[in-house]
């Protein structure tokens, strides 16, 4: 069996030499270190190889095997396999030479392939002999990668940092115990406030102030007051305790009233209310059609896709998109769905039953009595072609249709898995990406790419709560996204702190 690889998504053109972007962080500024790369690394970020500034990079030549695995793939896997294949065909341009010497990189530095004998000499190094009584079985490639990082600090002159570099965190656990240092590739994590769920910013204005706010719907505030604000950042004004009112700075200390109705009418289902000041912001942000993108932080059980969904489903009602499309990723994106019985539907179902429970919520079969005679007149509507599709087939096969199920016929709803997205265009679409934490940063750039004009994104999920072993709570699709994006007219940003699901799961989310 190949060891486990990180799935990432890759752009296929315009590859080699992109520019060379900050180093992998750790080590001394300015020491030039030598760094042996893992297979995940590679798969992880096809553009790696550029990204280590004037450092020397190491692929150990088993890690090339490994790669060779994976290149005929059909998935996203596969294609980062390929790029890099190619990437290094370029770069050593067929010369034998070039290909164990080193060749330049964009970032000054030198990247080769090694090939590690070592431990197949008459007489290896203590370190090596060492190696080979507490890791005696060569095959596993951890092993072999982990000896060709102890090769290349015995070769290296004294003094130059040899660091291994994998997302594998066994590997980096069995790596530190032999004494061979190791470290994540840290090119794509965000800082550590970047992943946390923030309180909204309170800002202290007059009762004056506030009232003229509250009139005339905005208000401009001096910087020296309100301090270093993002674009639709969402603000409390506050005059005292009792009285405040929440705000969104449009850019330039002009902040903004939030446009929420009081309540969204589901088509043919419930009317959904905001139950904190979190869900209101976030409600703003939905319903505003100038902002594209949406990326959502928040613990389980505070409404990111009941909120989300809900805004589609009246904004699809209100003809303002062609319709509306949740998905979430099946625990890596490429992935195939064979091992499930029955049709890709049914296969489907396992993985993408939260989101139908947020359907069932919001467009529950028979909604509450007491609405008025027009969605009476469409229960009644509803009744009567269900009677006519359970006259048409056999009795007691035809089930009747549940509402979401209906605009899925119509086309006015897809509720899929991620692993097909690659290659789409999606225009004039409300498109809800749940569980968003679990995609690598290449997999999210996917996503936002496949967006055409029209449709808006939005991005949820909760980046304490991640399964995928190649991705942490800093280095996620989702605080990727958001820490790139930021501060654009065309983005916003909500964290959602307060649960709402019951007093019982809010308990158990803070403190268990």
């Amino acid at each position: 069996m190949h060891r486990t690889t990180p799935l990432e998504t890759s752009e296929e053109q315009n590859l080699f030499f992109p520019t060379p972007t900050r180093s992998s962080r750790g080590a001394v500024a300015g020491q030039v270190k030598n760094f042996v790369l893992d297979t995940n690394v590679l798969l992880h970020d096809p553009h790696c190889l550029n990204r280590f500034d004037n450092n020397h990079l190491f692929i150990p030549v088993e890690v090339l095997s490994e790669l060779d695995r994976f290149k005929n793939e059909q998935t996203e896997r596969g294609a980062n396999a390929r790029t890099i294949h190619r990437f290094l065909t370029q770069i050593f341009d067929h010369e034998t030479k070039k290909v164990t010497r080193g060749v330049k990189t964009a970032g000054g530095g030198t990247v080769r392939i090694f090939m590690n004998d070592a431990m197949r000499r008459e007489k290896p190094s203590p370190a090596m002999r060492r190696f080979a009584k507490i890791f005696p079985d060569r095959e596993p490639v951890d092993h072999r990668i982990m000896a060709a990082c102890l090769a290349v600090q015995e070769m290296e002159k004294e003094g130059t940092p040899c660091i291994l570099v994998t997302k594998d965190l066994n590997m980096q656990l069995k790596a530190m115990a032999v004494g061979i240092t190791c470290q994540d590739y840290l090119n794509d994590k965000v800082s550590a406030e970047d992943a946390e769920e923030g309180e909204i910013r309170r800002i202290i204005v007059e009762a004056h102030e506030l009232q003229r706010f509250g009139s005339s719907l905005s208000i401009d505030l001096e910087a020296s007051r309100t301090g270093e604000l993002e674009i639709n950042e969402y603000v409390l004004l506050a005059a005292s305790e009792q009285k405040l009112m929440p705000a969104r700075h449009m850019g330039g200390g002009h902040f903004q009233r939030l446009k929420v109705p009081t309540t969204l009418q589901m088509p043919r289902g419930i009317e959904l209310r905001p139950a904190n000041l979190g869900q209101l912001c976030f409600l703003d942000a939905l319903l505003d059609p100038e902002i594209a993108l949406i990326t959502c932080y928040g613990q389980a059980g505070t409404g990111k896709t009941l909120t989300a969904v809900g805004a589609g489903l009246y904004l699809t009602g209100q003809k303002a998109y062609n319709g509306m499309t949740v998905s979430r990723p099946v625990v890596a994106m490429g992935d195939t769905l064979g091992f499930l019985p029955g049709s890709l539907e049914e296969k489907l179902h396992p993985w993408l039953q939260s989101i139908y429970d947020a359907f069932e919520v919001l467009l529950p079969a028979n909604p509450h009595s007491g609405e008025n005679g027009r969605h009476a007149s469409e229960r009644k509507k509803q009744k009567k072609q269900v009677t006519q599709q359970q006259d048409a087939g056999t009795p007691g096969q035809q089930k009747p249709l549940k509402p979401y199920e209906q605009l899925m016929q119509r086309g006015l709803l897809e509720i899929e898995a991620l692993c097909y997205i690659r290659g789409r265009s999606i225009p004039n679409r409300f498109f809800v990406l749940d569980e968003a934490q679990q995609l690598t940063p290449l997999e999210a750039k996917t996503v936002v790419t496949r967006m055409s004009r029209g449709s808006k994104l939005v991005m949820v999920g909760d980046p304490a709560q991640i399964d995928n072993p190649y991705v942490d709570r800093r280095s996620n699709g989702l605080v990727h996204t958001r820490n790139k994006m930021r501060g654009n007219k065309l983005t916003a940003h909500i964290s959602l702190t307060k649960g709402e699901r019951s007093p019982l799961a809010e308990m158990g989310a803070q403190l268990m």
